[in-house]
């Protein structure tokens, strides 16, 4: 076990290179199920939850290697088509499996998903999503099963954006007979990027980037190469890292498209944003201004920020209000910023932040991925020295952040404890 050791009070200067996009790569891994063959994935980053992902296709029986930052899955060698409990238990986007093994195989057992210990995320899009398209499906001692001699197009509506059931129906309709139409579908830049990949497999999707996908299934796929886009959430995490410390910081390998919504509220709390293609400047301001924010679906504000936003709010000068409508109990983070001086209030989906800035060090635990980055943010800033427990949450998405970190100069050790 790990956990990081963070003096704090130093402002953060220089340049980091953004990795590539977990929740892309999650979603592109498992579309390699649809097509025989060997495929090439770029710009991938090292963590904990691509290693997971890897691990549960190779059990499945597909080739999988990993050479720096490029990884080879070799789908020819499939061989079963279920994903146990043992691994689908430690992340929730190992779900993404059922889409592609029913359209190419007909059948899947795929164990309940896991993964971050905080709210509920149902399945019912997922499933509903399948037996609309023709499967027969059932729960059973906590799996998913589901079969189909083949899935036939349908009208899939969502009465909200679901990212997973978007990128797992999308899936399962390339090769369905006939037209599948999803209205009200997901738009973020990660199930663009899974639809793009699938076109250059040879499927037919159109409405990419808009709420209103077609698919017109086909007969089969090829595998095609892909470089994972640029990880948004890594992006404005490090943006907020420079604008909590005070300090003037440079993001290369962005998508600065990806990240309008953060880098307007970032204005509006008074940093100079300079965009240059793939390059996003911050300048701090001398005093943060408290900015009130409701995350939304893409292109709205990310609730992938909304545990980093409150910790930024914790340095302004005031009071600010942030609402998640997406998820309306992630805020675990909460009372361990509140162990670090904080001032925060929690009502339902709504936390509001009272700013000082004065935050002091203490031991402190992450309950989850983004609680932990918040929590790490906090620590930069907090007089003295922090500790933040159960840093195996963060390696799943962020790779070797207190190595980027510590090339933008803050205080931040990863050491070895008994503490859990």
């Amino acid at each position: 076990m790990d956990k990081f050791v963070i003096q704090g009070g130093k402002k953060l200067s220089g340049e980091v290179s953004i990795s590539g996009a977990k929740n892309a790569l999650l979603a592109l891994m498992p579309a390699s199920i649809l097509a025989p063959g060997e495929f090439i994935f770029d710009n991938i980053p090292d963590l904990r939850d691509v290693r997971t992902m890897s691990r549960l296709l190779e059990m499945m029986g597909l080739g999988v290697s990993i050479q720096e930052n490029r990884l080879y899955i070799d789908s020819s060698t499939i061989n079963k088509f279920e994903a146990p409990y043992e691994h689908v238990k430690k992340m929730r986007a190992s779900i993404y499996v059922l889409g592609p093994l029913l359209a190419r195989y007909g059948e899947a057992r795929v164990s309940l998903p896991g993964g971050c210990a905080w709210g509920p995320r149902p399945v019912n899009f997922h499933i509903e999503g399948m037996k609309k398209l023709g499967a027969d499906v059932v729960i059973e001692h906590g799996y998913i099963v589901a079969k189909a001699a083949r899935l036939k197009g349908t009208h899939i509506t969502f009465d909200t954006p679901s990212v997973g059931a978007t990128g797992n129906i999308m899936m399962a309709a390339v090769l369905a007979e006939g037209i599948t139409y999803i209205e009200n579908a997901a738009m973020e830049p990660e199930i663009n990027q899974l639809a793009h990949f699938l076109n250059k497999m040879g499927a037919k999707i159109h409405g990419i980037g808009t709420k209103h996908l077609e698919i017109e299934g086909v007969q089969n796929l090829n595998p095609a190469p892909i470089a994972t886009i640029p990880d948004r959430i890594e992006a404005g995490t490090f943006l907020v890292a420079g604008a909590i410390t005070g300090g003037n910081i440079t993001i290369t390998n962005c998508i600065p498209d990806h990240l309008r919504a953060l880098l307007s509220k970032l204005e509006q709390a008074g940093c100079i944003i300079k965009v240059e293609r793939s390059r996003i400047t911050l300048e701090s301001p001398h005093t943060l201004q408290p900015v009130s924010l409701t995350t939304d679906v893409y292109p709205g504000f990310p609730t992938d920020m909304q545990a980093q936003w409150i910790a930024l709010m914790c340095k302004a000068k005031g009071t600010s209000v942030i609402t998640d409508s997406i998820f309306t109990d992630r805020f675990k983070h909460v009372p361990e910023l509140n162990r670090l001086g904080a001032r925060i209030e929690v009502e339902e989906n709504v936390a509001i932040v009272h700013g000082n800035g004065n935050l002091k060090g203490a031991k402190v635990m992450s309950t989850d991925l983004r609680a932990s980055a918040s929590l790490i943010l906090a620590g930069l800033i907090a007089e003295g020295e922090t500790e933040v427990l159960r840093v195996y949450h963060i390696d799943r998405g962020y790779e070797s952040i207190e190595k980027k970190l510590q090339k933008l100069g803050a205080d931040v050790r990863r050491i070895k404890t008994e503490e859990f």
